[in-house]
């Protein structure tokens, strides 16, 4: 037998036995038993295929689409990565859902024993907390990044802290301020209270800040449970140039915190110290959030960014626009 058709054969008999084996599915020892072959010799013949190039895998997914516009998000903004989940038509309550279960995921994915979480209140992360099922416990800390709100359970941040750190199986520290102090002055004096500096020292240095990003058009937006107002006082905020809050501060467009006269009167980190965590995942979802998103990125705050697929997709048209007027 001739060298050339020595090669043929053993080529053909490579090739037959990686059609059983990854198209057809068959285990080693039954195409061992089908071609009349050792089980060892099947197996050297599947790794000469390899060696030889002869097999190539082709995984395909059908979220591709969604795959396609976290690639297309980080590579058109300073993030390092993002997570698109589908959206649910005509459900917010749902698309949250997702996106908090893709939060969670991403989340307990990428902790270490010993890391420090700080987070937001919110809708958001409030969906992210209620779907935390670690597969087991971690020696963590979670802390406010903000004073709360009492009334209802996303609003009141050191609820949400202590529910991630009992998920999770670590343990949390709580801020006991409100959110928004009655003045300046009197902000400035909790910010000094020293079981409040300490919160907000570690919240600062935190291994993971965990943020909702929030709208504040006239209706709809949970802004306002934080801080209650009129009608005309919503539309008069958005006629400022605000278009959204991160860490309960108001910021326009470029990602600048607005001198609007609630925001020296917060009790949170500014978002400006956000630098300073190893790592800030933003989490939100719905179109009333696209100017906040946009505002968020401007202003360099986040690493990742979390969100569901329409609010992906009309964020990237909104990047993309304002490329094309610069």
């Amino acid at each position: 037998m001739s060298e050339k058709k020595a090669d043929f054969e053993l080529i053909r008999q490579i090739h037959a036995v990686l059609i059983l084996h990854f198209l057809e599915g068959k285990k080693q020892s039954e195409i061992a038993k089908e071609l009349n072959l050792s089980t060892s010799k099947v197996n050297r013949l599947i790794t000469q295929g390899r060696k030889m190039g002869m097999i190539k895998i082709d995984i395909e997914s059908p979220f591709q689409a969604l795959k396609d516009l976290e690639l297309a998000l980080a590579a058109s903004t300073n993030l390092k990565d993002a997570v698109v989940t589908p959206t649910v038509s005509g459900s917010v309550k749902t698309t949250l859902q997702q996106v908090g279960r893709a939060a969670a995921n991403h989340l307990v994915e990428t902790l270490r024993d010993g890391d420090v979480i700080a987070i937001t209140g919110g809708k958001a992360v409030s969906a992210v907390v209620e779907s935390l099922a670690p597969e087991r416990t971690f020696d963590i800390t979670v802390v406010p990044l903000t004073g709360g709100v009492q009334g209802k359970f996303y609003t009141d941040v050191n609820h949400l802290a202590t529910r991630m750190a009992e998920r999770l199986g670590g343990k949390a520290m709580l801020m006991h301020a409100p959110l928004f102090a009655e003045s300046r002055q009197q902000r400035d004096m909790l910010m000094e209270v020293a079981s409040i500096r300490e919160v907000l020292d570690l919240a600062r240095r935190a291994d993971v800040a965990l943020v909702g990003i929030g709208s504040i058009e006239p209706k709809g937006s949970s802004y306002y449970d934080l801080h209650p107002v009129p009608e005309s006082d919503r539309k008069m905020l958005m006629g400022t140039g605000v278009v959204g809050e991160l860490l309960a501060h108001l910021i326009h467009i470029d990602g600048s915190v607005s001198n609007y006269a609630l925001n020296s009167r917060l009790v949170a980190l500014p978002p400006a110290d956000l630098a300073q965590c190893a790592r800030v995942i933003g989490v939100t979802g719905g179109q009333q959030k696209v100017q906040p998103i946009k505002a968020a990125l401007n202003g360099e705050f986040l690493n990742s960014l979390i969100l569901d697929e329409d609010t992906a997709v009309a964020v990237l048209e909104e990047m993309k626009g304002t490329q094309n007027v610069a």
